[in-house]
């Protein structure tokens, strides 16, 4: 379930995140709560699959820029008053890194489509991440065999499927081959 919990009278703050019960994970945007639903095997392996193959060209190459899986702490503004957990988040600026997570935000974000979160990756996700500085914007949506590229420092928009690879425009040498990556 990932649908808004607004509360009777005030706005929610980052420190009813943090008074969320054990296991309990929930998104913060507008000061509206957002509860987030377990990811699913599909879904955890095509994170994991896309991490380790980032991960790995970073090394390969030398790149200081670091990657984190969900959950991972994400604070879009300087105010703690937009928290996210992208699935995948790809920090260039060590600058940005904290115990807590990232403060700003991340170069690159990846988020793979749940039922539950359709409209929050396609619509409100993509406008806060756009307006808040992410560099790059990848949703990849099982259900629709699509992987939708936002550049937003070029201001473009690729549409690929899973048969095609795709190439990362924060890395001029890098793309990620999605034919070869099992979604069953």
């Amino acid at each position: 379930m990932n649908a808004a919990i607004a509360k009777q009278s005030d706005c929610y703050t980052i420190e009813d995140i943090y008074n969320l019960p054990d296991g309990q994970r929930a998104e913060l945007i507008d000061g509206e709560l957002y509860m987030m639903a377990a990811p699913g095997r599909i879904h955890q392996r095509i994170v994991m699959e896309l991490s380790f193959r980032i991960r790995d060209h970073i090394g390969r190459n030398g790149g200081d820029c670091e990657v984190y899986p969900a959950p991972f702490a994400v604070f879009l503004d300087e105010n703690n008053d937009i928290y996210v957990e992208p699935d995948i988040s790809v920090i260039c600026g060590k600058n940005k890194l904290t115990d807590e997570g990232c403060k700003g935000a991340p170069d690159w974000i990846i988020e793979i489509v749940s039922p539950s979160s359709r409209a929050m990756d396609y619509n409100k996700k993509l406008f806060k991440y756009r307006t808040a500085g992410v560099r790059e914007y990848w949703i990849v949506d099982l259900m629709k065999q699509l992987i939708m590229v936002y550049n937003f420092e070029h201001d473009t928009f690729e549409e690929y499927s899973f048969s095609d690879k795709v190439k990362a425009g924060i890395y001029e040498d890098f793309e990620i081959d999605f034919s070869g990556i099992s979604i069953e």
